[in-house]
């Protein structure tokens, strides 16, 4: 009966197997140098994760996203952020160990640097997997990011389901080469992951590269104050950026991608998408923090 209810109302709906971190944010003059000891004059605490971030871009951009995670008994709030944004949250389970963390470092110019522990999202294995996409049908969105373990099994599942995979590679590990990259739909990665996965750091370069390797799927390379860049077979889309003061760059390519796929699944052509992506990105960069940075889609005019 739930099966036959989805076809007839024809709701797609997207899971998102993403990572779940608690985010320490040092406002720094400049990021520390090997050998250096500097202090912070602010630090702040906020949820974070990219899969976290991504899921609350998709909510505030209307889509259905339901969040697959594993969280310890620190990370009850991260939850409920999501649950505030839309997503649904039924799926995440909790074990005795800490949450992932990340110690983020944001310079006078907005600019950041990272450091993660992976705590519990490296805790995702084939049996929750198989689990949490159990009721996905052919044409459900699966999102999966660098930050979790398990995406070999992720990708294997989805593919047997006849899912549509968006992956961002990020952050980057040689390992990411060894997962059958051609059965994703959408790529989202930025210039730095781009060189990483196809040996260049020309634009068209990595662009041809992707369409050689990766024939049937769709690159977004999004490319900070360039701008970004959509590529597949058939179209080539350079997409400028808006203008706007950056305070904070943390969780822009998270909320570009929210907006994007949001935008796609609801029938909006690709220059459509890309437009109201990087505008959203705009909005989230002028805004301090990482989740709570990202826009609402009544905030995102284009």
């Amino acid at each position: 009966m739930k099966i036959c209810s989805r076809l007839w109302e024809n709701v797609m709906r997207i899971y998102n197997l993403g990572s779940l971190n608690i985010d320490y944010v040092y406002d720094v003059d400049h990021f520390v140098s090997a050998g250096e000891t500097l202090s912070s004059d602010k630090m702040q605490i906020f949820p974070g994760g990219k899969g976290l971030n991504q899921s609350v871009a998709l909510a505030r951009a209307g889509a259905e996203v339901i969040h697959g995670a594993v969280i310890g008994e620190d990370g009850g709030f991260l939850t409920e952020i999501l649950s505030s944004a839309g997503v649904d949250t039924s799926r995440i389970e909790t074990i005795p160990r800490r949450c992932g963390h990340a110690v983020i470092q944001v310079d006078k110019s907005g600019q950041n640097c990272i450091l993660l522990y992976p705590g519990t999202n490296r805790c995702i294995d084939r049996r929750y997997i198989e689990n949490f996409l159990s009721d996905a049908e052919r044409d459900d969105i699966l999102v999966v990011q660098n930050e979790i373990s398990g995406l070999d099994i992720a990708f294997e599942t989805a593919h047997r389901k006849n899912m549509r995979i968006a992956f961002n590679p990020s952050p980057f590990h040689s390992d990411i080469k060894k997962l059958p990259l051609s059965l994703v739909r959408w790529l989202f990665c930025n210039e730095t992951e781009g060189e990483a996965l196809f040996g260049s750091r020309d634009i068209r370069e990595i662009t041809e590269r992707f369409i050689t390797q990766i024939p049937d799927g769709d690159l977004i390379l999004t490319l900070g104050k360039d701008g970004s860049v959509f590529k597949n077979r058939e179209k080539f889309i350079a997409q400028p950026i808006f203008e706007t003061k950056a305070v904070d760059t943390t969780a822009a390519g998270d909320t570009f991608l929210g907006y994007f796929l949001a935008s796609v699944t609801k029938g909006e052509s690709v220059e459509r998408s890309m437009a109201v992506a990087s505008k959203a990105a705009s909005v989230a960069v002028s805004v301090k923090g990482a989740a709570s940075s990202i826009p609402f889609l009544r905030d995102v005019t284009v």
